[in-house]
C-alpha cells in the first residue's frame, strides 16, 4: 500500500509508515508545499496513493468522494502535537491489518474511528 502524508503532518510520519513496510512519500518530498488541497488530491489519485492529512477539508465527501480515491485518512485531534499525531497514526497501522481504506474516507478521532464508503 502506497501513502502520502500531506504537509500538516510530521515528516516522521513517512518514517513511520516506511517501518511498517509501506510505501510512503510526504507532500513536502514532491515539491507540492502550499499547493491547492484539490492538487494534492488528485495527485494521490493518480499516484494511487492513500491521503494521509489533518484537513478536515478531505472529509467532504462531496467534494472528495472516498469511491474515486484509494482512500483518505483525516486524523483528527484536539492536540497537534508530534508524539500525539504519531501516536494516532499507529492507530491508523494497526487497522491496516484488519482492512484497506480503499474507496474509503477514514476519521480516526482520539476514542473512535468512524469510516465512511463512497
Amino acid at each position: 500500500m502506497r501513502f502520502k502524508i500531506d504537509q500538516n503532518l510530521p515528516a516522521e510520519s513517512a518514517i513511520l509508515l516506511h517501518e511498517a513496510g509501506f510505501e510512503a512519500d510526504t507532500v513536502d518530498d514532491e515539491k507540492l508545499s502550499g499547493a491547492d488541497d484539490s492538487v494534492i488530491s488528485e495527485c494521490a489519485r493518480v499516484d494511487g496513493r492513500v491521503l494521509v492529512t489533518l484537513d478536515l477539508g478531505f472529509a467532504d465527501i462531496r467534494s472528495y468522494p472516498p469511491q474515486e480515491y484509494p482512500g483518505i485518512v483525516v486524523i483528527r485531534c484536539k492536540t497537534q502535537g508530534k508524539i500525539i499525531l504519531l501516536a494516532m497514526l499507529r492507530r491508523v497501522l494497526l487497522l491496516l491489518r484488519q482492512r484497506s481504506p480503499e474507496g474509503q474516507l477514514w476519521v480516526v478521532e482520539p476514542d473512535r474511528v468512524r469510516f465512511r464508503e463512497g
